[in-house]
């Protein structure tokens, strides 16, 4: 039987081949679409997952984990410095760590903070910490080694922004490899981005902190930075303002105390994993839409299927006579037409499956690669039992033209 099925196959080897094609590629959409969601949702849970709570000025919360956490470029409002004086002096704070950007190196963005952010990352895997002005850690993915020197540039060349001629960081240290957009960040100590950009203590701040920060300088913020790092000195009450802080409460408890006390007409305080929750909403409507499209390609290409193979069912009925005439019986004419309707569905579903993974596993790497955000590509019992569910159900189809092949009358088909 299996031996006439493959010859059967072979003869109408075009045809059956596109038939298992057309299956594939709906089976792969409903794969993409589900793989491709739940990698998002768990690469960003991770990359939050460093940071319990971010402090900033009040505005956009979203924007501001998104600039904080997930390093996207944004002129966000400046926090006084005495905000970040009072959560360094908070006992429900375990860490308050600034951040400050609006340079580059590369595609790299170069994030002035503390010694903190760097435990809190993870630690190093090369190198020392920053001691120096001048020193700074490159994240796992940034083409640079300790030893190397770089020259910070205000923006992007293609957006208009401009060297630090006068300016240059010694890489010093790399940070371990945490799969977050970190990994491609540069961190050096916040007193020097505070000098390059003209911040100053007890100097009055722009309203935003990134966008047209140059403009407002005192002195030659140009000049090479010099001196040991005085962390100290970012938690003074006249310290200059930062657009965000990255807090690590002592407990639970304190996590939510602090939330509500930062929650004012001056500051802003939020929980990454709750914005992420908000974000995942929309991502998951926006799932569902895609997932409603894409079954309902399946069920299209389902039912163009089935036609075609009834078609070719009608077509075959002298075949089928004859095989009558001589002696098969109804139950093996059904088997026949049932396993070979089943085996190109089965096909098509399998290999669906296997080029909606490739595809996610694509897709995630150069979402990866853009972002920095890694994306993993898991499969889970719940996606097994859907291609179970798919093969049944094309078991189920198979039916209907096994059906009308049991039913045929062998005189009539040899009449015809």
């Amino acid at each position: 039987m299996i031996r006439f099925i493959l010859a059967d196959l072979n003869t109408r080897r075009v045809g059956a081949l596109l038939l298992v094609l057309i299956i594939a590629l709906a089976t792969a959409l409903g794969v993409v679409v589900t793989v491709q969601e739940r990698a998002l949702r768990l690469g960003s849970a991770r990359a939050a997952s460093a940071f319990d709570l971010v402090v900033g000025a009040p505005g956009s919360e979203t924007q501001l984990v998104l600039s904080s956490v997930f390093l996207q470029p944004a002129a966000l409002p400046l926090l006084p410095g005495s905000v970040l004086a009072d959560l360094s002096r908070d006992p429900r704070v375990t860490f308050a760590a600034p951040i400050g950007f609006g340079d580059f190196f590369g595609s790299s963005p170069i994030v002035g903070t503390t010694s903190a952010l760097v435990h809190a990352l993870g630690g190093l895997s090369d190198g020392a910490g920053l001691a120096h002005l001048d020193e700074a850690i490159v994240g796992a993915r940034v083409a640079l080694a300790p030893g190397d020197t770089l020259h910070p540039m205000h923006g992007h060349v293609e957006e208009g922004g401009h060297e630090h001629a006068h300016v240059a960081y010694r890489v010093v240290g790399r940070l371990v490899e945490t799969g977050t957009p970190w990994d491609r960040a540069i961190l050096v100590p916040i007193q020097a981005v505070w000098h390059i950009h003209g911040h100053h203590a007890g100097h009055e701040e722009p309203e935003t902190g990134n966008e047209h920060a140059d403009e407002h300088t005192d002195g030659d913020p140009d000049e090479a930075l010099a001196g040991p790092v005085d962390e100290n000195a970012v938690r003074q009450p006249d310290a200059p303002g930062v657009p965000a802080i990255l807090i690590k409460p002592a407990s639970i408890a304190a996590a939510y105390a602090l939330r509500q006390d930062y929650r004012t007409s001056h500051t802003l305080a939020v929980f990454p994993g709750e914005v992420l929750t908000r974000l995942y909403g929309t991502l998951g409507d926006a799932r569902r839409v895609l997932a409603t499209v894409a079954a309902g390609a399946q069920a299209l290409v389902g039912a163009a299927i089935l036609l075609v193979v009834m078609a070719e069912v009608v077509q075959r009925r002298r075949q089928i006579g004859a095989l009558r005439a001589f002696g098969a019986p109804r139950a093996v004419l059904f088997t026949l037409v049932w396993l070979e309707s089943f085996v190109l569905l089965g096909l098509g579903v399998l290999t669906g499956l296997g080029v909606g993974l490739g595809a996610s596993v694509v897709l995630s790497s150069v979402l990866a690669g853009e972002t920095g955000v890694s994306l993993p590509v898991t499969l889970t019992g719940t996606d097994a039992a859907q291609g179970a569910l798919l093969l049944g159900l094309g078991a189920l189809a198979a039916l209907v033209p096994a059906f009308s092949a049991y039913r045929q009358s062998p005189a009539e088909a040899l009449r015809d």
